[in-house]
């Protein structure tokens, strides 16, 4: 489907979709703290850190504009804080919550279309996150994009009847939620049917390789060096 443009770029073939997901998921977690824990000369330190996140978006074939468009999601939910922050006086915590908060989703979607979707749950699964939450969250990511494209074949017949209304619009709500509840209930039986006992699993496994090893290193690293050197120098 066309809204699931994260889910095709997790399917490219560069270097890095050819690394272990344990080793990138663990490097994304090495950079969100290393980014969460920076106090000092943070607009500068962002700099770098992003940098650092485009030469990875354009070593992974990745669209830069897609990347950065789809990152910005955050950004009304962190300028709520920030806008609140800033009119308490303290304007140095509301621009770190807007970087902070923005390099945070970047490498999170470096990692999620860089990685097919089950092999990422796989390596969750692996850490001991909760079975249970590692399946709501395979659902939520399969089905989403069903939703998504039914709303807008409904929005454009609407638009095709002469317009959306606030009205139409309501019953539209309505009705996209009871063809969402049909189609989720069919989904279910045929999962029963197939003998479905609540655990996906994935068809092949990559194996933790020396590449793998090599690139946890320098991935772990980099970030790091960009705070150390911007915080010796600065």
């Amino acid at each position: 489907m066309r809204h699931n443009a994260v889910d095709e770029w997790s399917r490219g073939s560069s270097a890095l979709h050819r690394r272990a997901p344990a080793s990138k998921l663990i490097a994304a977690a090495v950079f969100l703290v290393v980014v969460a824990t920076a106090h000092h000369h943070l607009p500068l330190l962002a700099c770098g850190w992003l940098g650092l996140l485009l030469w990875v978006t354009l070593a992974a074939r990745l669209p830069l504009g897609g990347i950065l468009s789809r990152g910005a999601v955050v950004l009304p939910f962190s300028a709520v804080f920030a806008l609140l922050s800033w009119m308490e006086g303290a304007p140095g915590i509301a621009v770190a919550l807007i970087l902070k908060s923005y390099l945070s989703a970047l490498a999170v979607l470096l990692l999620v279309a860089t990685t097919p979707l089950p092999e990422l749950v796989r390596s969750l699964e692996a850490a001991r996150v909760p079975r249970f939450l590692l399946t709501v969250v395979q659902f939520l990511y399969r089905y989403i994009f069903v939703v998504v494209e039914e709303a807008a074949h409904m929005r454009t017949a609407a638009a095709a009847r002469g317009g959306l209304t606030f009205r139409a619009a309501a019953d539209a709500l309505a009705v996209l939620f009871a063809r969402s509840f049909a189609r989720a209930e069919a989904i279910h039986r045929a999962m029963i049917a197939r003998g479905f006992d609540g655990h996906f699993r994935p068809l092949a496994r990559r194996r933790f390789a020396p590449p793998d090893a090599v690139f946890l290193v320098l991935a772990s690293a980099l970030p790091l060096l960009v705070r150390t050197v911007g915080e010796v120098l600065l």
